[in-house]
């Protein structure tokens, strides 16, 4: 008891006799000092007091589902930074192959006393996925922003950016630049952001029979090289990838077939996200607008969390393109 008082004041910054008088109820603290020693306890893994457990410290799940992506890493940042800013500790949780399921994060989060959770990515953008554990998250009223598009229904809020807008600036790019077949590189089919872009692109160039003119992956760059070369030696001469990694992998798959990128295939991702400058070639890519959408989640969450109403909407953000070495001019045929 006595290393547990120092550790919960050590990290609260106050003294073992303040942590003391919260633990146990007694009066003489203030309520910041007091929020100060729950989320610590919270932080280190300790259990509230039995009479302490109906409270929610300020500590914010952020659920990811991976890091190897540049791009979520990129979002962690700015989410914790602004909920730093506004008095709230971070959860970071990311899932990995093999790893802790999404749902088992969850319960992790609620026996935490959570005030609220940030998704990124999860099961909600799958529709086959089981999203059972969203429906207890509701029926426990807990605060929760979902980041990128998801399945209808869940009822709750959504911070995307517009996948039909990325992906008709990237077709008319290559467009402009005189591909006429040009191809997607997307995820898995129950996956709502390819959907998407696949309804998009195929509503903008009249495809009758899209399939033809996509591959699909699970979001690594091996997936995405397999993908590509199918793409490739079907006489596709542009793609539209549904992530730069993605596109990295489409570039590997092109330099394997001999061909040279842009000279003869053109690359388009979909993120900006860091070091996209630095590879060979530079990638042109779709910017998502990772700071202002991490920063509305926050905004969004805290709303929730201090009691205003809001609405089970989606928040959709312009993306930009940003023209770089991947794509050039079609070869005359």
């Amino acid at each position: 008891m006595t290393k547990r008082l120092a550790e919960v004041a050590k990290k609260a910054g106050v003294s073992e006799a303040t942590v003391s008088r919260v633990l146990n109820g007694r009066s003489g603290v203030s309520e910041a000092t007091r929020a100060s020693v729950l989320t610590a306890l919270d932080v280190l893994g300790y259990e509230r007091p039995t009479k302490l457990r109906g409270e929610r410290g300020r500590l914010v799940g952020l659920v990811l589902p991976e890091l190897q992506n540049p791009i979520f890493p990129a979002l962690a940042e700015v989410v914790t930074a602004s909920l730093a800013q506004r008095g709230f500790t971070p959860a970071l949780c990311a899932r990995t192959i093999g790893g802790v399921p999404e749902s088992d994060y969850i319960e992790m989060l609620l026996d935490h006393q959570v005030s609220g959770v940030v998704f990124a990515g999860g099961s909600y953008a799958l529709a086959e996925a089981d999203h059972d554990h969203y429906r207890q998250l509701l029926d426990r009223r807990m605060p929760v922003v979902m980041v990128n598009a998801g399945v209808d229904g869940l009822g709750f809020p959504h911070i995307s950016t517009d996948d039909a807008v990325a992906v008709e600036q990237a077709y008319g790019h290559l467009r402009s630049l005189g591909h006429e077949k040009i191809g997607l590189v997307l995820g898995p089919e129950d996956h709502m952001p390819s959907r998407r872009k696949l309804a998009a692109v195929a509503r903008l160039a009249g495809w009758e029979r899209p399939e033809d003119r996509v591959e699909r992956t699970n979001f690594s760059m091996e997936s995405a090289r397999l993908a590509a070369s199918r793409l490739i030696q079907r006489g596709i001469t542009g793609m539209i990838c549904v992530s730069d990694v993605v596109a990295l992998g489409s570039i590997r798959a092109a330099r394997r077939l001999g061909l040279d990128v842009p000279a003869d295939v053109s690359v388009v991702g979909y993120d900006d996200s860091a070091l996209m400058t630095c590879t060979d070639p530079p990638l042109t890519t779709v910017r998502q607008p990772i700071e202002m959408m991490g920063q509305a989640a926050v905004d969004l969450l805290v709303n929730q969390i201090e009691g205003s109403g809001v609405q089970p909407d989606e928040l959709l953000f312009e993306p930009e393109l940003v023209v770089r070495g991947s794509t050039g001019p079609a070869k005359a045929d």
